[in-house]
């Protein structure tokens, strides 16, 4: 059976050879394992800096999918979404989720076996019952005064 990462033009098993900084930008998407979880809304205690998940999602993620559904354009309509970089990971990290692939290798962490580059399929991160498929609530429906009460715990 022909290795489904070989199959998209990227080397194997990549992450465990090249630091984040020296991927190339098809390998850094790569990492993503589509949990969804970076398309949360989070709500951060200021006096601790602590950092709470909510099934609060944002209003261009499909809950089908766990996927932005505006990915390449998302700037137009939520400024504020993060373009997570090599270069700007180290100060954001503190928010990601425990089961994020670019968390997990900046920490020097391995990826974890339902992560798609390991098991050569999108669906194992649903299949393990990490991702956010089906369990959020459109950040439109919920008042932020109200996102409290939608705190989920980490890892799901």
């Amino acid at each position: 059976m022909t290795d489904p990462i070989a199959r998209t033009g990227l080397t194997p098993r990549f992450w465990e050879r090249k630091r984040l900084q020296d991927m190339s930008d098809a390998e850094w998407e790569a990492l993503c394992d589509g949990c969804g979880k970076c398309c949360l809304n989070k709500l951060e205690d200021e006096d601790t800096g602590e950092v709470a998940l909510t099934r609060v999602a944002c209003r261009l993620f499909d809950d089908s999918t766990c996927r932005c559904s505006q990915y390449e354009i998302r700037h137009q309509f939520v400024p504020e979404c993060i373009v997570l970089r090599p270069a700007n990971i180290a100060k954001n990290h503190y928010w990601m989720p425990e089961t994020c692939a670019y968390k997990l290798l900046y920490e020097g962490k391995p990826l974890y076996d339902w992560h798609p580059l390991i098991s050569g399929t999108p669906e194992s991160v649903h299949a393990a019952g990490v991702s956010m498929q089906g369990a959020t609530v459109p950040e439109f429906e919920i008042d932020e005064d109200d996102w409290e009460d939608h705190i989920i715990e980490e890892p799901l």
